[in-house]
């Protein structure tokens, strides 16, 4: 028989696959002695069995009144009885945290009668009250489906009638009509009554919170970072204590370090007489967790020795939920913190310095995403003017936009190609949306532990929350400043994450601190010297080496800089635009062989040079020179503009140019249906007579100038989009004849390993006989994700990718992480069968996945040798190699 209900005895932390991070996290915190409301958990495997069947699964409830009865006689009450009623909260605990995505009720066993005997019980009758209409409204919209905005008019309505800024200002009898209100609205949209029996709130809630698994923020949000939508969640049911009992009560949120820089000590936010979701909704603005010593010394002393406790037994920033209940502390969560790129850095290097983690777990610990962040732009400070407002720097970063109000308009400008920041008064799960969507977050009211900041920090996106100086006002889409400024809807925005500022316009960038450090390679500290650090430990322990792609002399030592450890990829199509265009066109348009030749002598010495600069920044590394790779017919003007230019000169009576003409006439000769799949690459090399030997000529000659002055040349030539054995060979016999004749000419030995691109299924698929005519290959990873899928990439993403990803065809692009099933299943057999057939065959890769953090923990399992990646990407690339060697051999990290 499954078992599918845990008391929180029962558990630790090592079980939160099946009990789920919050219920986990409760079960631990109960065995450590700390001060923790008894409850039950609510298995995950219970929530899939109820998601597969659409009911509850066999015996199931019968486990949760065997569990509940336990709790009410530890309690020596029963739930919801008439005189001091036994309550309880009922909350969603998935494996990995999901901050606000799905549902939670408390004060479950509330009714008409059993309000009375807590009213007597507590001797506050506001208490009972205000505890019962949070029941109904929470009741209401997550269990009965009623909006939430109905709830929240009608105690706006109460405010303002009754002359009160916030809802600590009612009193018992305004509550009590503010229930009869709520109970109305949900009879009136639901056509049934609030339920009094608690036996059947408690069962509906447990049923609703496995609901909301599959709401639209929580896929969202599963979505978004990359949560598998099979785990379930599961759900806590625990004895309520109360942080609304008056002014000796109050519920806060406390983290062990800051999760906005890592810096150690007490952060957090605390409100009086308030439950936890008032602290973390942000309607009322909160204090500072500090000021707690004042309010309540015992309390605050106790907490503090509790964090310490978490701290060092999780050996990780501890996120705490508490309340307490006229003057005794109880702890209700705790969790491994959400943080910044900043914070996660500064952490590991500081754990590691304390001795709780090593070096090798500091580095499982940041992630090639943050450090990308971390490399942003930030605001250039000098060049800022006086801000508009100021809010708590809540999540870093520098973020411009324009300003909108609702997370529709959100969502619906940014799909348009617009850069907004969502401004709110505060934030609540239903703007996720938005949240995604904008590149900055604002709120007026919360803290640094509300929905916005919290959020916001785990999906990196800039945020300012608190900034009480804006009124906002949403149904009118502005807000005013202090001074009196208006800013409407539309208006752009500057938002600096990291000061907690806001400025109208957008503010100039400049390179941020560990963007300085990567360019000049100074040594320093705070998070630039925990990213030094995490580096060089990356370095000492990955097997991957990390090349860059690199077109000119500044992109490669740009590279080197960022500590690329030579070029993976240097793309000679590039070294063909500009001035040098005519000569291309020269070479296509001539109808002859000498003229072929002369065209092609004269880009030659253009082209060595180009290859000097390049091998003498990478002086010492390799350098792999890819041969070119595009159609000839991207060197030439577009076909409609000539047709066009030709066709008015002939409607005037005039005598077309007649280079407009011949450069028509070639494009229309060389029109393909599908160029991607044309005349390119190795193709170009056996068709058009001359171009291989010149580009060997000049990477040979480089080489011979490198090599006399003094230097240490390492090219490699790469010949792309070979499909048969046949085509590399017939190509390499041609480079090995220029090298041998540039050696001769030279007295200087010019050696090039020569290999390919697999970037084609069927390279893929006959690696272990290419492999005889290749000493490397590199994958062509875009190639062959559209060759593999079937895709052309320029019309896909922006076709129907959006559909796919919406419709989970599949989680991420493709293109921006590599297709392990697919894609990755023929990098295997290319791998297996180029060794087999060569065991010393370098393998690397090329395409734009050598840069993915995914990505290269794949390549990494693959046995490939190297990564090349964008140079701006390498330090990225760095770190994940590292990271990847320290996870297990099938390529899964361990974030």
């Amino acid at each position: 028989m499954v078992r599918y209900v845990y008391d929180f005895t029962e558990g630790g932390r090592d079980l939160a696959d099946l009990l789920g991070g919050k219920g986990a996290n409760l079960a631990e915190m109960t065995r450590l002695g700390l001060p923790v409301p008894p409850g039950f958990i609510v298995s995950t495997e219970a929530c899939r069995a109820f998601l597969a069947t659409g009911a509850e699964p066999e015996g199931m409830s019968r486990e949760v009144s065997r569990h509940l009865s336990a709790l009410e006689t530890s309690a020596g009450r029963r739930l919801g009885q008439p005189d001091d009623p036994l309550l309880v909260s009922v909350r969603s605990g998935a494996r990995f945290s999901m901050p606000g995505m799905m549902e939670t009720v408390l004060d479950i066993g509330l009714n008409d009668e059993s309000v009375l005997g807590l009213a007597k019980a507590s001797g506050s009758e506001r208490f009972a009250w205000d505890s019962y209409r949070r029941l109904v409204q929470m009741f209401g919209s997550t269990v009965m489906g009623v909006d939430a905005a109905l709830f929240e008019q009608a105690m706006a309505d109460l405010k303002e009638a009754r002359g009160v800024p916030d809802d600590v200002h009612l009193e018992a009898g305004d509550l009590a009509g503010l229930v009869e209100t709520y109970k109305a609205i949900i009879r009136g949209r639901t056509g049934e009554d609030f339920p009094q029996l608690p036996a059947e709130q408690l069962r509906r809630a447990i049923l609703a919170v496995f609901e909301s698994w599959n709401g639209e923020r929580a896929r969202l949000y599963r979505r978004r970072e990359h949560i598998p939508d099979d785990l379930g969640t599961a759900v806590t049911v625990q004895r309520m204590v109360y942080g609304n009992l008056g002014p000796a009560s109050g519920s806060g949120v406390a983290f062990t370090r800051d999760p906005a820089t890592g810096r150690p000590g007490l952060y957090g936010d605390y409100l009086a007489n308030a439950q936890g979701e008032d602290v973390v909704a942000g309607i009322r603005n909160t204090v500072p967790l500090a000021e707690l010593e004042r309010l309540d010394p015992r309390s605050y002393r106790q907490l503090l020795g509790h964090m310490r406790t978490l701290e060092r037994h999780y050996r990780d920033l501890c996120d705490i939920e508490f309340t307490i209940e006229r003057g005794t502390l109880w702890m209700l969560q705790t969790r491994v913190g959400k943080r910044t790129a900043e914070a996660a850095f500064a952490i590991a290097a500081e754990l590691v310095d304390e001795e709780l983690i090593t070096p090798d777990e500091a580095l499982a610990r940041v992630g090639g995403d943050g450090l990308a962040r971390l490399m942003f732009p930030r605001f250039d400070t000098s060049a800022t003017g006086r801000p508009l407002a100021h809010g708590l720097p809540a999540s870093p970063g520098a973020a411009v936009g324009a300003a909108v109000f609702d997370s529709a308009e959100a969502v619906r400008r940014a799909a348009a190609g617009e850069k907004v920041v969502l401004v709110r008064q505060e934030t609540t799960p239903d703007d996720l949306p938005g949240m995604v969507a904008a590149q900055a977050v604002l709120t007026s009211r919360g803290g640094k532990t509300s929905h916005a900041a919290v959020v916001a920090r785990g999906m990196g996106k800039v945020c300012v929350c608190g900034a009480e100086e804006l009124a906002v006002d949403i149904p009118r889409r502005r807000f005013t400043t202090a001074d009196g400024t208006v800013v409407e809807e539309g208006a752009i925005l500057s938002v600096d994450g990291s000061a907690g500022a806001v400025y109208a316009g957008a503010v100039p960038l400049a390179d941020s601190p560990v963007m300085r450090y990567l360019e000049s390679g100074e040594e320093s500290d705070g998070v630039v010297g925990a990213v030094e650090r995490a580096l060089r430990h990356a370095d000492g322990v990955r097997r991957l080496e990390v090349r860059a792609n690199a077109d000119t002399p500044e992109d490669a030592a740009r590279a080197r800089r960022f500590g690329a450890q030579g070029v993976g990829l240097c793309r000679t199509e590039h070294m063909f635009l500009g001035d040098r265009r005519k000569l291309v066109e020269d070479m296509i348009l001539a109808g002859t062989d000498e003229g072929r030749r002369r065209a092609l002598e004269a880009l030659l010495p253009l082209q060595r040079q180009d290859f000097v600069g390049i091998l003498a920044a990478m002086d010492g590394l390799p350098v792999t020179i890819r041969l070119l790779d595009p159609p000839l017919h991207e060197f030439l003007p577009n076909r409609t503009e000539l047709a066009v230019r030709v066709a008015v000169a002939e409607a005037l009576g005039q005598e077309p140019d007649s280079r407009d003409a011949e450069l028509l006439a070639a494009v229309s000769r060389m029109h393909e249906e599908n160029p991607m799949l044309g005349l390119r690459g190795v193709r170009l090399a056996l068709v058009v007579p001359g171009l291989v030997a010149m580009q060997v000529r000049a990477v040979a000659e480089a080489v011979v100038e490198r090599v006399r002055a003094g230097g240490d040349p390492r090219p490699e030539i790469m010949v792309p989009l070979v499909g048969d054995v046949a085509e590399l060979r017939l190509v390499r016999e041609e480079v090995e004849r220029v090298l041998a004749r540039v050696s001769e000419e030279s007295g200087v030995p010019v050696r090039c390993p020569v290999g390919t691109m697999i970037e084609l299924p069927r390279a893929a698929l006959t690696a272990g006989r290419i492999a005889g005519e290749a000493e490397f290959f590199s994958f062509g990873t875009n190639d062959l994700t559209q060759t593999t899928w079937g895709f052309s990439r320029d019309d896909v993403e922006a076709e129907f990718f959006p559909a796919y990803l919406d419709r989970q065809v599949f989680a991420d692009s493709p293109f921006e992480s590599l297709d392990r099933t697919g894609v990755g299943r023929l990098v295997g057999i290319a791998v297996a069968e180029g060794r087999a057939a060569r065991p010393d065959l370098k393998i690397g890769v090329c395409g734009e996945h050598g840069g993915d953090p995914e990505s290269v923990h794949f390549f990494h399992a693959a046995g490939l040798d190297y990564v090349s990646c964008s140079p701006f990407r390498v330090p990225v690339a760095r770190l994940e190699a590292g990271r990847a060697a320290l996870t297990d051999t099938d390529g899964s990290d361990s974030r």
